[in-house]
């Protein structure tokens, strides 16, 4: 049975949600025949190793949703799989009748590339691309400094974010009340499955897209502590746009500064990120692509096991292949050693990340691992090295989370790869005579 004839397209990408969402709502109230759309991305899947891949099978839930959601408002969306260059070309043949899509801004430099891409595409057959900020409150060159450039340090950009904030920022954006302009569909629209994709269903049990108000009230003293759940969980739904940023914000203000100024942490990585895109692939100060690395293969894989000596380190690493998350505080303790004490590049640990965590975000971790490195914005000189037994003692004092992840860790056996002291003075010794010759 042939579809109706809608006059627009919104493109879903990272913004997986009905409520709050600024390209959707500019594209119900431009037009009154919009076709929701999501591509199942293979330049992104191909590329994904773990064929159980928890994020897939998130997205393809929230997608289930979505669809759900929209039966009952009378329309459906159009789910494909494949190479959005291959997709859209086929779209409008199916479709003459769009004039226009919509979509939200994505910030990666595959994103902008995979835009512009379609953008030409959509050019040549007189259609209209129209993108909208949403993920952010504050995006790429909205906050500079006073001479006009963006700013590569946090504490200013964080000072200027909140000068420039204002409470109609957060607003929630109506989608609701113009339900009736998306295109009716009477009969369901098929979803490709997982296994036609080359995934198989995760078993994870993700995290509610909700947090409690108790929990951000307590999240300044609790949210070290790695044995107890004292951070909000939401990473992932920030992540994939299940709830809004905006929301967020919302939350923040109502109950936590502190969790507030992590909101704004993750917006200064993303303007960093897309006014610097070469930090994908290179430190952000140059200087530190000289450094030395030992780049042991063996220690790489005891650190990814979980098997260093270390009980923080071999908690963190567990957690994160069990459970595909890591706490924060942890993060930093095990990417501190990674570049540290064991002298493995960053991008290493970078990697190793992006293929484990459901939360991963091009941005935040780039900006993470570097600031652990030392190669990054972070304004705090390169010998800072975290000592992983006294972190352990400060912020697991009762081992909890350690035994819970490394019930091992008090056997004869269980010993440490690398003596802290010794590493420390290897990699401080390593970084000065690199940054050294820099000079």
């Amino acid at each position: 049975m042939p579809l109706p004839q809608p006059t627009s397209i919104f493109w879903f990408r990272r913004d997986l949600r009905l409520t709050d969402n600024v390209g959707l709502h500019h594209a119900l109230t431009s037009t009154k025949s919009v076709l929701p759309l999501f591509i199942f991305d293979r330049e992104i899947l191909d590329k994904l190793d773990d064929k159980d891949d928890p994020r897939v099978t998130f997205i393809h839930q929230e997608l289930l949703k979505l669809k759900a959601q929209l039966a009952d408002w009378g329309s459906d969306i159009i789910i494909r799989y494949g190479k959005p260059k291959e997709i859209w070309p086929a779209l409008l043949s199916e479709f003459p009748s769009i004039k226009a899509v919509y979509t939200n801004h994505d910030y990666e430099p595959y994103a902008i590339e995979r835009e512009a891409a379609v953008g030409t595409i959509l050019n040549a057959s007189g259609v209209q691309l129209h993108t909208f900020k949403d993920q952010v409150i504050f995006e790429r060159r909205e906050i500079l400094s006073g001479a006009g450039t963006p700013l590569s340090v946090f504490t200013p950009y964080a000072r200027r974010w909140r000068d420039q904030f204002q409470e109609d920022m957060i607003a929630p954006t109506e989608i609701e009340p113009f339900k009736a302009h998306f295109c009716p569909i009477a009969d369901a629209l098929p979803v490709p499955s997982l296994a036609s994709m080359g995934f198989t269903k995760n078993r994870l049990h993700f995290p509610p897209a909700t947090v409690a108000a108790s929990t951000l009230q307590h999240y300044g003293e609790r949210r070290d502590l790695p044995a107890i759940e004292g951070t909000s969980r939401l990473s992932l739904h920030l992540r994939f746009g299940t709830i809004s940023v905006r929301q967020a914000v919302r939350m923040g203000r109502a109950n936590s500064d502190k969790w507030l100024s992590e909101l704004i942490w993750r917006e200064f990585y993303m303007q960093v990120l897309s006014n610097n895109p070469r930090i994908v692939t290179q430190s952000f100060r140059p200087e530190y692509d000289n450094i030395a690395w030992r780049n042991n293969p063996e220690e790489f894989e005891a650190w990814c096991t979980g098997n260093t000596g270390y009980p923080l380190v071999d908690a963190g690493m567990r957690q994160l292949n069990t459970t595909y998350w890591m706490h924060n505080r942890v993060r930093m303790v095990v990417a501190s050693f990674l570049s540290k004490h064991l002298l493995i590049d960053w991008r290493w640990g970078e990697a190793y990340f992006a293929k484990k965590l459901i939360d991963f975000e091009l941005a935040s971790n780039n900006g993470g691992w570097q600031w652990a490195s030392g190669s990054g914005t972070d304004a705090a000189p390169y010998f800072r090295v975290f000592n992983p037994t006294l972190q352990w003692q400060k912020f697991d004092p009762k081992s909890e989370y350690v035994r819970h992840f490394v019930p091992e860790f008090q056997a004869i056996t269980y010993r440490p790869i690398v003596d802290h002291d010794f590493a420390r003075k290897r990699a401080l010794d390593v970084y000065g005579a690199t940054l050294k010759k820099s000079a």
